[in-house]
């Protein structure tokens, strides 16, 4: 007889919220380093200007947005895919093929994505409230007080916004992530040098991160500007088409603070999940 652990639903929502307290700030200078027109400093440098301008904490502005964000984009996400992929897991006694977790995933992070969205429009514009002059901030308490601010000054819609993008981008992220850390769990187990142990799922979640970043980063960078824009895009495609003008590496804006953060952000998420699952996750004797 051999006991095996499952995730519960919720578990994927949980270790990305205790993932996103650890990453903020690498978040939030991601969201600068965006959405300056032209390249005027870089991440350390613009680090250090938050800090100076606004004090040490400023690095955590909007983080109950980024919460609110990860329990309802991540939590939506890991509970399709990963309820979806343990059904089918137990109906074939065996692991999903690749496509399937990549269409899985791409499902999954098209339906978080969208679900978060109004989280994480209020998230983006908490992080760049810091930057503006006093007069144009925007000035939200906290994500609920936000959320009920746009719906109220803006309408439903608004919230709505660049929801086109951050579905994209969920479906993007979520074949990077959790496809990708199942098939590179898979891979690395199936040599037999290592166990399933934190070392493993610290390898294949570095490896998921690394290509959740880069298959990502160009519809990060146009989503991070539609949520942004007090009206200066018309639309998806005209974002696009004025991103373009300044070059192709205009879409890899920020790859490297992007990675810095998006790397350690799965790694810990991965690890969270394997503990939560681990000391947590239903019993299941075969």
């Amino acid at each position: 007889m051999t006991e095996k652990r499952m995730s519960r639903w919720y578990f994927g929502g949980l270790a990305s919220c205790g993932a996103a307290c650890c990453t903020h700030p690498l978040d939030l200078i991601k969201v600068h380093l965006q959405t300056q027109q032209e390249v005027k400093m870089r991440m350390v440098g613009m680090a250090v200007h938050v800090v100076k301008n606004d004090g040490l904490l400023a690095l955590y502005s909007g983080l109950s947005a980024s919460l609110c964000r990860q329990m309802s984009y991540s939590l939506t996400r890991f509970a399709i895919y990963e309820t979806v992929r343990d059904m089918m897991g137990s109906k074939s006694q065996g692991p999903m093929p690749f496509y399937q977790k990549v269409l899985l995933g791409a499902f999954g992070g098209f339906t978080g994505g969208f679900v978060g969205t109004p989280a994480d429009m209020v998230n983006v514009r908490m992080q760049n409230d810091v930057k503006l002059p006093p007069e144009l901030r925007r000035n939200y308490k906290h994500a609920i007080d936000g959320l009920m601010r746009v719906f109220r000054e803006e309408g439903m819609r608004r919230l709505f916004s660049g929801a086109t993008m951050a579905s994209s981008r969920g479906a993007l992220v979520t074949v990077g992530q959790l496809a990708c850390y199942d098939q590179a769990k898979q891979l690395v187990l199936g040599t037999g040098m290592m166990g399933d142990n934190i070392f493993t799922h610290f390898l294949s979640s570095f490896i998921a991160g690394g290509c959740a970043t880069f298959l990502c980063q160009p519809l990060d960078v146009m989503k991070t500007r539609l949520m942004n824009s007090k009206g200066e895009y018309t639309g998806v495609m005209h974002c696009l088409r004025e991103t373009a003008k300044l070059g192709p590496l205009a879409f890899y804006k920020g790859l490297v603070p992007a990675g810095i953060r998006l790397i350690p952000h799965t790694v810990l998420t991965f690890i969270f999940l394997e503990q939560l699952k681990k000391n947590f996750g239903i019993r299941i004797i075969s």
